[in-house]
């Protein structure tokens, strides 16, 4: 599979889709001051194939669709966030916190490759109104919980995982799923690559677009089998319910690096 065709849309969207070398080079460790330091731990990512005229009036009109043989995708990702501090403050003062992404991908006139966020749902006060004052991501405040437990079979680990958001009848999500044992990791070009390997996110923020860049290792995969899954967030995003059997990856996790935005002003 190639995810360099082009898009069928007007506009922006009718633009090649980012070079593998363009993909490849946002993994480079960028420049310049940090704005801040975490680790991701146990992430699973749930992903779904969605036609991109769905995708289309969700995105600001700043950003084009990132495709893969023609597809657009969705992903849905529980995780728990270790550490999440400024520079120079220690590890031990870090914040830790569960947390659920809802996002597609999307890319800037054929460059910078990235995400782009419908949600993200923490169980932090502190976390959430630094994210939304900093960056200008759509944070909400939630409360979850994740239980870890060792399986009959060597290797294996139990995760069962919750979260919803702290809003009367507020949207949740709630996964459990077994993680077997360490996979390659994904291989540059393939379509596990292009969903897993993203370090660039981009925001709308009035008339401006900030991107933020992570750096980290590539993520480490295991194994993992998706016993059950209910998911209200992506219908509250505004995305059609989820429907099929999706395309799930599971990484034990990386340690991240954060960077200031970069902000560019709409013409």
């Amino acid at each position: 599979m190639n995810p360099r065709g082009v898009a069928r849309l007007d506009g922006d969207d009718a633009l090649p889709m980012p070079s593998l070398a363009a993909r490849l080079a946002v993994r480079a460790r960028p420049a310049g001051r940090l704005a801040g330091w975490q680790a991701w731990r146990r992430l699973l990512f749930v992903h779904w194939p969605l036609p991109a005229e769905v995708l289309r009036p969700l995105v600001p009109a700043g950003l084009s669709l990132d495709l893969y043989d023609g597809t657009a995708w969705v992903s849905l990702v529980p995780f728990v966030v270790h550490m999440a501090r400024p520079p120079g403050a220690p590890p031990r003062l870090g914040l830790r916190f569960l947390e659920t992404n809802v996002r597609t991908y999307v890319h800037r006139q054929g460059r910078e490759p990235g995400v782009y966020f419908f949600s993200l749902d923490a169980a932090s006060w502190l976390a959430v109104v630094g994210a939304r004052v900093c960056f200008g991501l759509p944070y909400w405040y939630a409360q979850g919980r994740e239980r870890v437990a060792a399986a009959a079979i060597d290797l294996d680990i139990n995760i069962d995982y919750s979260l919803r958001r702290r809003a009367r009848g507020g949207p949740g999500v709630a996964a459990r799923y077994r993680v077997g044992e360490p996979l390659a990791p994904a291989v540059p070009g393939s379509l596990d690559f292009f969903l897993i390997e993203r370090y660039l996110l981009h925001v709308q923020r009035g008339p401006s677009l900030w991107t933020v860049q992570v750096h980290h290792a590539p993520y480490p995969l295991q194994r993992v089998r998706l016993e059950a899954l209910e998911d209200c967030l992506m219908v509250a995003d505004g995305l059609p319910e989820s429907h099929g059997t999706p395309v799930v990856h599971y990484s034990p996790g990386v340690d991240v690096a954060v960077y200031p935005p970069r902000i560019s002003w709409r013409r």
